[in-house]
């Protein structure tokens, strides 16, 4: 009988090996690992054990509740002479007498999450534990990303930008990630094991954890709180009193940390950003190459027919149930599809916000972008409703007080606009809509459109109206300020024309979603002249507008004009975001691990109100110690100066962002960030 080896000590060596598999940034008093990719332990022996080597040495490694080695969360392995790069594999070498090193190498399409790793001598030996990782390092994993760049922005960077607001007014929205944050990781890994494909059947879906597609529509699940314990609840009403409004996370660990503290009940509140950027987190914690994702224009089909069809009565009040988001924000993640055809590896969209269902759970994707370019809505998953979101056609019509309907404006163009992510290594936008569409009118574009078997296409060729009806602004529309919006029409027949116009401004949410008027115009008898044009003038007054919208500043302009003669109607409609005032960073001192710099920030009070309750947030990754710091201002002048400073002592070298957030009882959602080089 072979002897035992009799181990004193066992040491995993996570220092080195969490530096070699990009994973150094969780810590290293834990071995996290990623697969496919060889990591090294020293086995120290008892005084009088030597280590023969033609004595034969199996490993065992497992993971799950209850490991199987049909659903390969066990595997028993041997050491080689070779580390072999399809399977389970180790080898082993001497130190010194007492003193032997085994290298072990995980199968590439392994299932990730904790494992246990013993020696079998017998009986198991346990030797630790180790976390598994997706490899987008390693040619094998199905993660793989060739280009080192986009490894360092989708999967180590922990800090970005999101977009928000409007195609022609599109803002950022500096954002902490932190899936290095202490904690994260665990947490990330619990948001796995609360789904309900584990609750149900948890060897089955930890087996299935080899797959990133798998594990991305777990996510899409899990983010949203619609059916399980999921992390987030999403709120569109505007009542945020008894939670965190949405538009006040900067960062995702706040919010995993808040689930996780509370025994995993869902967080108050979210929207779509919030959503996406928590996903991005875990999928980039778990190795996921993963990013946010804006789309202007993003449409809800609510019948998947791909026509936006937008119903209004004579009051032109919106009453149908399909709607157009004035933007919309998902995740985009890459891998392979070996569940699909060859060619739509690459980047894939899942959408967590919970808007429809798909297989019985509110989730979306993950699909291909490729195939919502090339019309292919038989991809799975949930390839219509993505395409629509980026596709549809939209058709309105008035419905009239004696039940007619009348058909007003069509547009193809209308959705999905400016699609948009962060560059690789710079702070700026990217536009990407040529990944999901091609251009807009062209021969491509109607032909994918007819492919996607969409049998309600608008006629395109219809006749230029006889009165044309336009919204224009100003270029400056300062929140505080006063401003004047205007409604041009013109008559571009040889009649003259008697019209009725109304022109009118009201709040609105980045969902679509009305608030409260602020202001109104009407004409009930204009004339015009054959070729003549007028412009009416809509005065927006703080006093008004100020009252009515929220924390997103945004208005909605709409103007509906009723030919006196013909009976047709036209409408115009336009959103417009409203300007902040800047808020400015400075940094005294060298940022150097270790040493402490001083931050200085600055806010002017554009409205003529008294600002109370107003504080500035700092929170930066590796910055501010995993947690936001908050420095309260008091009360702030009419068309005053804010200003806070902070003292902070970097912890980690390298490129680290730092996002300032102020708010105030009247303003509030102001961001700006600075990117700190920190040397060591």
């Amino acid at each position: 009988m072979e002897q035992a080896l009799e181990i004193e000590s066992v040491d995993l060596e996570c220092a080195v090996n969490n530096v070699e598999h990009h994973t150094e940034l969780n810590g290293v008093d834990r071995l996290v690992v990623r697969r496919g990719q060889p990591f090294s332990v020293t086995l120290h022996l008892r005084p009088g054990t030597t280590f023969n080597p033609g004595v034969s040495i199996n490993l065992i490694v497992t993971t799950g509740p209850q490991p199987s080695d049909v659903m390969d969360t066990e595997v028993k392995f041997g050491l080689s002479k070779l580390i072999s790069p399809v399977r389970w594999s180790g080898t082993v070498s001497l130190k010194s007498e007492r003193a032997t090193s085994v290298t072990i190498c995980s199968h590439p399409n392994a299932p990730i999450g904790l494992y246990q790793l013993a020696l079998d001598q017998g009986t198991g030996v346990s030797l630790g534990q180790f976390v598994l990782l997706f490899n987008p390092w390693c040619k094998r994993d199905s993660v793989y990303l060739a280009n080192e760049a986009e490894r360092q922005e989708y999967v180590l960077s922990q800090d970005g930008l999101l977009y928000r607001g409007k195609p022609k007014r599109i803002s950022e929205l500096p954002w902490t990630f932190g899936q290095f944050e202490p904690g994260m990781l665990d947490i990330c890994l619990k948001v796995l094991d609360q789904n309900l494909k584990y609750l149900q059947d948890p060897v089955q879906d930890c087996s299935n954890r080899r797959s990133p597609v798998y594990v991305t529509r777990v996510l899409s699940a899990m983010i949203n709180s619609s059916d399980d314990k999921g992390v987030l609840e999403g709120n569109w009403s505007g009542n945020y009193e008894d939670g965190i409004r949405p538009t006040a996370w900067k960062d995702s660990c706040s919010i995993l940390r808040q689930w996780y503290n509370q025994n995993c009940m869902a967080v108050e509140y979210g929207q779509c950003w919030v959503f996406a950027a928590v996903a991005c987190t875990v999928s980039r914690a778990l190795g996921i190459p993963c990013r946010v994702v804006t789309n202007y224009g993003s449409a809800h089909d609510t019948n998947s027919n791909l026509v936006i069809e937008r119903y209004y009565n004579s009051d032109a009040e919106d009453i149908g149930d399909d709607s157009i988001w004035n933007f919309h924000v998902w995740v985009e993640s890459w891998m392979t599809r070996p569940d699909l055809k060859l060619g739509y590896e690459g980047w894939q969209a899942s959408d967590p916000t919970p808007q429809e269902t798909s297989d019985g759970v509110f989730c979306c994707g993950p699909v291909p972008v490729r195939a919502i370019k090339e019309g292919d809505l038989s991809a799975s998953y949930d390839a219509p409703f993505v395409y629509a979101e980026v596709n549809a056609d939209v058709i309105e019509y008035v419905i009239l007080d004696d039940g007619s309907t009348v058909k007003m404006d069509s547009s193809t163009t209308e959705v999905g606009q400016c699609i948009s992510t962060k560059a690789v290594g710079r702070d700026e936008r990217e536009d990407i809509t040529h990944l999901y569409k091609y251009p807009e009118g062209s021969e491509e574009e109607r032909q994918v459109y007819e492919k996607a078997n969409h049998q309600n296409r608008l006629i395109q060729n219809e006749e230029e109206p006889g009165l044309l009806l336009k919204i224009k602004v100003t270029p400056s529309m300062e929140v505080g300020s006063d401003f004047d919006v205007y409604a041009q029409v013109k008559n571009n027949t040889d009649a003259k024309k008697t019209f009725r116009l109304t022109f009118y401004a009201q709040a609105v949410t980045y969902s679509g979603k009305l608030g409260e008027s602020c202001g109104l115009m009407e004409l009930t008898g204009a004339n015009l002249a054959p070729t003549e044009g007028l412009k009416v003038t809509l005065p927006l007054q703080y006093s008004t507008y100020g009252k009515a919208i929220t924390q997103e500043r945004m208005v909605r302009l709409v103007a509906l004009l009723i030919d006196k003669e013909t009976k047709e109607y036209h409408r115009a409609t336009r959103t417009i975001v409203l300007d902040i005032p800047s808020l400015d960073i400075f940094v005294q001192g060298d940022a150097k691990v270790g040493q402490p710099i001083r931050v200085e920030v600055k806010l002017h009070n554009p409205l003529p109100d008294l600002l109370e309750n107003c504080m500035f947030s700092f929170q930066g990754a590796n910055l501010t110690d995993s947690t936001t710091i908050s420095k309260e201002v008091g009360t702030v002048d009419p068309k005053g100066l804010a200003t806070a400073e902070l003292e902070l002592t970097p912890k980690v070298s390298g490129i680290r962002k730092l996002v300032v957030d102020f708010n105030s009882d009247k303003l509030g959602n102001i961001q700006n960030y600075t990117n700190l080089v920190i040397k060591e």
